[in-house]
């Protein structure tokens, strides 16, 4: 992937990972974690900083879907040279009316993890994954560790693996 970070297996780290993902990492397939500068923890600053193409990044966006006054939320993993289409076959698939990308506040207080960190694993179990195809079809993709100084490093087939994950055409 890249000699500029030091990827160790995720479970030998929990210290590096928000609480809910220490949590859960052990259940992900090939989980390295690596600790990174908090300041250059969104994927642009990163992926220069470190050597690693942004074709092999993927984030973590996620998406308040509402419909008759209920709010869904949701995450959706697409690769960083991609968009999600949130407004299209995210809402569709969700069956909203109105789909959105969940406010910081909100996203960070219902993970437990740090905006800029956000990951799919360890979000709460009623959440539904989306997973862009492109990202399931990936092999090691970098994702967020939950807090601004980790990444982890894991197969996209892993991603789309994860309780609750499905996978579709996401990206715009």
């Amino acid at each position: 992937m890249t000699d500029k970070l030091d990827w160790i297996t995720a479970t030998e780290r929990p210290d590096l990972l928000a609480a809910p993902v220490a949590a859960a990492i052990a259940d992900v397939q090939g989980a390295k974690v690596a600790e990174i500068d908090p300041e250059l923890a969104d994927t642009a600053a990163f992926c220069e900083r470190y050597g690693v193409a942004m074709e092999a990044s993927a984030n973590c966006v996620v998406v308040a879907a509402k419909r008759g006054g209920e709010v869904t939320y949701a995450a959706c993993m697409v690769l960083a040279t991609d968009r999600a289409d949130v407004n299209g076959v995210v809402r569709k698939h969700l069956g909203a009316r109105k789909a959105s990308f969940a406010p910081m506040a909100e996203a960070t207080s219902l993970t437990g993890m740090e905006y800029g960190g956000i990951t799919p694993v360890g979000l709460p179990a009623d959440w539904p994954i989306l997973v862009d195809a492109a990202v399931a079809e990936a092999g090691e993709v970098v994702i967020g560790g939950g807090v601004r100084g980790s990444k982890l490093l894991l197969p996209g087939k892993s991603l789309a693996a994860l309780p609750g994950a499905e996978v579709l055409p996401l990206a715009q």
